[in-house]
Order: structure tokens, then C-alpha cells, then sequence
């Protein structure tokens, strides 16, 4: 099936010839004709099905350049804006959508002045929208799209409160596309609550991520953990790596010993400007230093070349968030490894993630 067959116009199919991209995979078959008709949507989708452009092609092909902000992109994290972002541009190559990225560190105002007010689509993360939509940043008169991406994760770290407030800025008769992994109770409740008659899709679990991505497990003790973490490096030749820790302070901790061993690496978690977050991965992909050491803050919306493994030094709480870690690397047809330093008390989370991907990993 060819993108034109899903009702596309040739601006969109021309975007995705340019990036040499032909068939559409399943949630964009899926999801793109009811986006089009104009029907809520709810779409579960795991990461690297390109649910991103599932969206993005029909909320754009639906855009009058001659209006005001007509769509809103909602994201949990500011990478993953970003990343949304860089998506989005590049399908304005015969469609100049005017595209506005909402989040924090981004001098909002100059932006703002710099394209004369003429704004299509926002991508933002919820709190910094609506602190704009208090201030009356910008006319939601015209909004007709509202997009809520990796709703789980949204709500899993606590912006239900933030999207209310958001969604009584605007006006009733909106369409609202809810995409999200799996679909927990939260979820459930704000597509039961807001959705008017949705089109439920969901894509199949594809695993065509994980056969590009050798995993093992290194069974080890909290005592040993970081020697057999220094003896993996060695011993494997690891010579670019992201280094997944569940919390801010054990990244950090991690980061300092590390340092103190003379290794190259830094630490990137959300405790952290939006500056100095951009300069480390701009670093990071330049190669100024070998190992980056990171929260799930990382996990998802990094598109990092050369990246050979990724070292699970602590397993996530969510067992997606594994699979959006491991995809960091294996990326654009290239092999990759993954390792996980198992301790004893991080058996119920192995267990979570195997269940979850339904893939034995010991």
C-alpha cells in the first residue's frame, strides 16, 4: 500500500520520498485515515513503529496556511518534543507549515517575533504550554487538532492536572488524538472523559528493533556491580555507550566514580538546564567524550549515531522504558548491544520487562 492510497496529498508523499521513505507501516495504515476523516483517534503504538509520523502527516495535511495555530503536539519530555520537532520540519519541503517547538529554555518570545506570529503547529510540553495559554501567548481561536503523545508516560509522571487546565483553553468541537504504548487506567479515563466516539487502533508488537539488538545479562552484587560494570567495558571493547540509572542521584553518583577512573563521560539527567542538556548531546554525537550516563529522561527522543551498546545499570520501574532504551542503539540498520547488570533486587523488574516484550532474557 502506497501513502496516496491512504489519502495523503502528494505535499506529504513528496516530504516522504525526499527522506526515502515508500510504504507506510502498520499504525500509519491504521491511523492515518481516521486522522484524516477527522475522527478522534486513539492509536497504541510501541516505539520504532513510526506512530510519530502516523500523526504528523495527516495533522499536517490537514493545515490551512492561510489560518492561525491550528494543531497542538503534546509531549512528556522536552527531548521528545525536540525529536517530534525535527520530524515535523522535515516534511515541510512543498508545505511551509510554520512550526513552533513550546518547552523549557527556548526563548519563546524571540521565536515568536521571529515568525511574525504566524504560527500553524505548537509542539510543547504540557507545563510550559500552559503557562503561554494563561498569558494569552498566542490565538487558540483556530485550534482544530490536539495531538497527546506517549499518554502513558504523560500521565505516569503526573501532568493530568496540567492537560485539564490546558483543554479548557480551547473551543469544543476539536479533534483529539491520543497515542500511547499501552493503555493504562489513566489513559482510559481521559480517552472515556474527552474522546467523542474514537477509532481505537492498535499496532501489533513488533520486534524488529530487538532482532538488531544482542541482549545480555551480567548477574552480578550490589558489592561487585561496579567492578564487573568496568570489567564489561574492557572486556567487550565498549567504545560508545549510553549508560541507563533509575534515579538523578544514582546517575550522578555513577557519573562521579566514573570521572574518578579517569573515564570519558558525562551525565545527563532532568535535573539540568535545557542548555546544558542540548550542549552534552551535541557533544556526545561530536565524540568529546566516550560514555554518557543518563536517567529515562534520555530514553526516549535521542536519534544518536554510533552508539554500539547500552548498559542498563539499573533496570527502569516501567518495563517499556527498557525497550525505549535499548532502541538507542541498533539504530538505521546497524546491530547493537544491550547488557543489563542484574542484582538480586532488581529480579521482579527483569521479570516485568521479559513479560513485556514476552522474550526470555535469562
Amino acid at each position: 500500500m502506497s501513502f496516496y492510497k491512504l489519502g495523503l496529498s502528494w505535499e506529504m508523499v513528496y516530504a516522504l520520498e525526499c527522506q526515502n521513505i515508500l510504504e507506510p507501516t502498520i499504525i500509519q495504515k491504521l491511523a492515518i485515515p481516521p486522522i484524516l476523516n477527522k475522527k478522534d483517534v486513539m492509536a497504541e503504538a510501541q516505539t520504532g513503529t513510526g506512530k510519530t509520523l502516523a500523526f504528523l502527516l495527516p495533522l499536517m495535511d490537514q493545515i490551512d496556511l492561510e489560518m492561525g495555530l491550528q494543531a497542538i503536539v503534546l509531549a512528556p519530555t522536552r527531548e521528545l518534543a525536540i525529536q517530534i520537532t525535527a520530524e515535523a520540519k522535515k516534511l515541510t519541503e512543498m508545505k511551509p507549515v510554520s512550526i513552533l517547538p513550546v518547552y523549557g529554555g527556548q526563548d519563546f518570545h524571540a521565536q515568536l517575533h521571529k515568525m511574525n506570529h504566524q504560527i500553524h503547529l505548537i509542539i510543547a510540553t504540557p507545563g510550559r504550554l500552559l503557562d503561554h495559554l494563561k498569558r494569552s501567548s498566542f490565538s487558540v481561536d483556530e485550534m482544530k487538532i490536539l495531538v497527546v503523545d506517549e499518554a502513558d508516560q504523560l500521565f505516569h509522571i503526573g501532568f493530568k492536572d496540567e492537560l485539564k487546565a490546558i483543554m479548557k483553553f480551547f473551543k469544543k468541537d476539536y479533534q483529539i488524538i491520543c497515542v500511547s504504548a499501552t493503555l493504562s487506567h489513566r489513559v482510559n479515563s481521559f480517552k472515556d472523559h474527552y474522546l467523542k466516539s474514537p477509532v481505537h487502533v492498535v499496532a501489533p508488537k513488533e520486534k524488529m528493533i530487538l532482532d538488531e539488538i544482542t541482549q545480555e545479562v551480567i548477574q552480578t552484587s550490589n558489592r561487585k556491580k561496579y567492578d564487573d560494570f568496568k570489567a564489561l567495558l574492557v572486556n567487550e571493547n565498549i567504545d560508545k555507550s549510553i549508560i541507563f540509572c533509575r534515579s538523578r542521584k544514582g546517575s550522578e553518583a555513577l557519573g562521579e566514580a566514573m570521572k574518578a577512573d579517569q573515564y570519558s563521560v558525562e551525565v545527563l539527567h532532568g535535573g539540568l538546564t535545557q542548555s546544558k542538556r542540548e550542549a552534552l548531546m551535541e557533544g556526545f554525537k561530536n565524540n568529546e567524550f566516550k560514555y554518557l550516563v543518563a536517567t529515562d529522561v534520555a530514553a526516549r527522543g535521542l536519534d544518536i549515531k554510533g552508539v554500539d551498546s547500552v548498559i542498563n545499570y539499573n533496570l527502569p520501574d516501567d518495563p517499556e522504558n527498557y525497550v525505549h532504551r535499548i532502541g538507542r542503539t541498533g539504530r538505521a540498520g546497524q546491530t547493537g548491544k544491550s547488557y543489563i547488570l542484574l542484582t538480586q533486587k532488581d529480579y521482579n523488574r527483569l521479570h516485568a520487562v521479559e513479560a513485556f516484550m514476552d522474550h526470555k532474557l535469562i
